[in-house]
């Protein structure tokens, strides 16, 4: 398949290159898994909230399957990248502005559709900036480096995760309106933008000369071995993910018996993080060393134990010892993940469109939070909690799956040329 791997001109440092992940990081990690889960609780009461947020999930992912591959072929035929994350910043936060006027003003299922209306811009607009965003690492950072930009945007992740935690923690603790929250969010997602934005020169990333134009299709793009490997093992770490994330506020309350479960969940939400920022930075590394498949073997194995033994942690304070353990598997996993990923491009004419493409595979499994969620709440039904036996069941399966197979990705440290 014909590429080129084009010099790389004017690369920022890869903290600046990855300031708008940790950003990202943080307004995700609110967003999803504090604030919607107590949203939905407000709009449609106990009894049908795993099903809602399901819903609402999947809705968001609709979006976020659809947008990305689109704008990404957008940006590479335009050759900008900038331009897209400006807009898409600006609809990103004037959708939290909609949301947060729905949870403040409104109630019942007129302020859930709101509250939905505002998601879909947030989704909007976070996706048309990241998928241009996303090629930044393939374009700009030679391949023998990208394990370290990629331990380092698994670092700065890692650590807004972290603010995110401590954020939603202090909120709750502190009994302060919805409103600072989104407020948090929207300031937090946009500083760090801005730095990117900043730091990257426009005309560095006009690099892709006529010559490296040839955009492989659809199906030359998945008949590349490395790509395809890489998409499919992406979709099954990211279903083992999906099938319990945007469930741990119910988990804890129901199964750990924690009276406010906004908080507790915060916790250990904070435990998964450091367990994350303690492997993700040696992570990158190593990979650059070893390579990517050794990393992914040892998280993924790691991540599947700990998602099983949740389910029978006796107490919150072994479960939150498991979280830990969970968080050292996936930050080595977060450390490889985009290296792997951009390893894997097969032309530097299309980066934007197939990174899109690639997060497809990140994106689509959150459709699988309607369906997990109606399963949560049948299992329920059946009492003892079975509910939670299923999804936490599944996930470990997905995480084991995604092992097994990713020996299939040719390992390589470069974009192979014709």
């Amino acid at each position: 398949m014909p590429s080129a791997v084009l010099p790389a001109r004017s690369v920022p440092s890869p903290w600046v290159l990855s300031a708008f992940w940790f950003g990202t990081a943080f307004h995700w990690l609110v967003l999803l898994l504090i604030l919607m889960p107590a949203n939905v609780v407000q709009f449609v009461g106990e009894a049908q909230k795993g099903t809602y947020l399901g819903v609402l999930t999947a809705i968001g992912a609709v979006m976020a399957l659809v947008l990305p591959p689109l704008i990404g072929a957008r940006s590479d035929r335009s050759g900008k990248r900038l331009p897209y994350i400006r807009l898409g910043l600006g609809v990103n936060l004037a959708g939290l502005v909609v949301m947060a006027l729905a949870v403040t003003a409104l109630s019942g299922m007129t302020g859930f559709w709101i509250y939905v209306l505002g998601f879909l811009l947030v989704q909007f607009g976070n996706n048309y900036a990241t998928a241009p965003y996303a090629a930044l690492i393939p374009q700009l950072v030679l391949p023998e480096q990208r394990g370290r930009y990629s331990g380092v945007m698994g670092m700065l992740q890692a650590v807004g995760q972290l603010l995110g935690a401590v954020s939603a923690f202090a909120v709750s603790t502190l009994h302060l309106p919805p409103v600072v929250s989104f407020l948090l969010i929207g300031i937090v997602l946009a500083v760090p933008a801005l730095i990117t934005i900043r730091g990257v020169r426009e005309e560095a990333l006009d690099t892709q000369e006529k010559a490296a134009r040839t955009s492989p299709s659809w199906q030359q793009l998945f008949a590349y071995q490395p790509f395809l490997w890489v998409f499919v093992t992406r979709v099954l770490f990211s279903l083992g993910q999906y099938s319990v994330q945007p469930f741990l506020q119910f988990y804890n309350k129901d199964v750990l018996g924690q009276t406010n479960a906004a908080n507790s969940t915060s916790i250990m939400l904070l435990c998964i993080i450091v367990g994350g920022i303690l492997s993700v930075w040696a992570g990158g590394r190593i990979s650059d060393q070893v390579g990517r498949k050794p990393v992914i073997y040892v998280a993924g194995t790691v991540m599947a134990a700990a998602a099983v033994m949740l389910l029978i942690a006796p107490s919150y304070a072994v479960a939150l010892a498991l979280a830990v353990l969970f968080g050292l598997g996936f930050g080595a996993f977060s450390s490889v993940d985009w290296a792997l990923g951009s390893d894997a491009m097969p032309s530097a004419g299309s980066y934007a469109r197939d990174m899109g493409i690639w997060h497809v595979a990140f994106v689509a499994p959150q459709l699988s939070s309607a369906p997990q969620g109606a399963l949560l709440d049948w299992g329920n039904q059946q009492g003892h909690n079975f509910g939670y036996t299923l999804v936490f069941g599944i996930a470990a399966l997905f995480f084991l799956a995604g092992v097994v197979l990713v020996r299939n990705v040719p390992e390589t440290r470069q974009v192979r040329a014709a």
